[in-house]
């Protein structure tokens, strides 16, 4: 594993792209992520301060309203959760699980820039929370959920 944010972007990039082909009906959504993923690292290659920088990509608060509003129109049609929820479910969930592992990696590596675009950041904030419930949604109400000390008895 590397500290490198673009390294890790490009891990979370390729990752949507198994997404993607295992998860038909969240095709759309998962491809443009995995197209915007590039335009986190381009933004992500020149310092936000850099003369020339203006006329470079950047991330622009649009992007983090379409995954906004993704995760409201999804997690509308999700029961609330009363424990947290394992990684796992469905084939396709657990990839999102994945995924989300990853990009919350690549989120802290991104916090350790001294100049970032904070929209880069925002982002990819969302498209964790996108990713955990996208795989609810996958999971159809039949998540596995954690339950405390359900083996504790076992243990001594």
């Amino acid at each position: 594993m590397s500290n490198d944010p673009d390294w890790t972007i490009g891990e979370l990039a390729k990752a949507t792209g198994v997404s993607v082909r295992t998860l038909k009906q969240y095709a759309a959504w998962l491809g443009r992520i995995r197209n915007d993923l590039y335009d986190v690292g381009a933004d992500l290659a020149v310092p936000v301060k850099d003369r020339q920088a203006k006329a470079r990509l950047r991330l622009q608060p649009e992007y983090v309203r379409w995954l906004e509003q993704l995760c409201d129109e999804t997690n509308a049609s999700l029961k609330p959760l009363n424990s947290f929820v394992l990684p796992g479910g469905r084939l396709g969930a657990a990839q999102l699980h994945v995924c989300r592992t990853v990009c919350r990696r690549a989120e802290r590596h991104i916090l350790r820039i001294d100049e970032v675009n904070p929209e880069v950041v925002r982002y990819m904030n969302r498209l964790s929370d996108l990713l955990f419930i996208v795989a609810r949604a996958v999971n159809q109400g039949r998540d596995p959920l954690w339950g405390p000390g359900r083996h504790a008895a076992l243990a001594g």
